[in-house]
């Protein structure tokens, strides 16, 4: 329907949505997949166990519950950040304002559970707030039930020179949150008394 020949996902995130497997898959059409099946995974044996085929199941058959919890409580934690005066940016597909709206709407039902936000400071401002959560944890992945929180510029994407981070969007400042399943008025309550810390 978009295009696509063969979709890729990484699903050790929301497919399996506990942060207990590394796995990935690809999807496309029957020809095309016999032939990694059989020259990828027969030659270079890049095949899941049982146990990680099975968590992946398991994954599967709450997902789409989870994705409308993780979608909804992001919504509202990018609605709540876009207010808050120690937020200067807020980048979240599921935005009215966001300026590749009309993709999302083409690709996406929801916004999402992923955002990003630059916070008013310095990189060091964004690393004292992120040491003030007490329920989100600090990681790089997302998918994951609980909320996980990172800062690319020390993390991710710390041995990528300034300047070339800066060319790709990432400010010192930026935080990126993926936003889990937990109640979307504990995770405010964390991010605002973090905030709070920071004035």
């Amino acid at each position: 329907e978009l295009g696509c020949d063969v979709v890729i996902h990484s699903a050790t995130k929301y497919i399996g949505g506990h942060g207990d497997v590394i796995a990935g898959l690809a999807v496309g059409k029957k020809e095309f997949m016999n032939s990694v099946a059989m020259n990828e995974q027969k030659d270079i044996g890049g095949v899941l166990s049982p146990f990680d085929a099975w968590l992946l199941l398991r994954g599967l058959k709450t997902l789409h519950v989870r994705l409308d919890r993780h979608s909804s409580n992001a919504e509202v934690i990018a609605e709540r950040l876009s207010q808050h005066p120690l937020v200067q940016h807020v980048y979240y597909p599921g935005m009215d304002e966001h300026p590749q709206k009309e993709i999302r709407e083409k690709q996406m039902k929801t916004g999402g559970g992923v955002l990003a936000f630059e916070i008013v400071g310095s990189k060091r401002d964004a690393q004292f707030f992120m040491d003030q959560l007490k329920l989100i944890k600090i990681a790089v992945s997302l998918g994951d039930a609980e909320t996980l929180i990172q800062h690319p510029a020390s993390m991710t994407h710390a041995v990528v020179p300034e300047e070339e981070r800066r060319q790709m969007g990432i400010e010192d400042t930026l935080i990126r949150l993926s936003v889990g399943l937990e109640s979307v008025e504990d995770i405010w309550d964390d991010i605002s008394q973090a905030l709070e810390k920071c004035q």
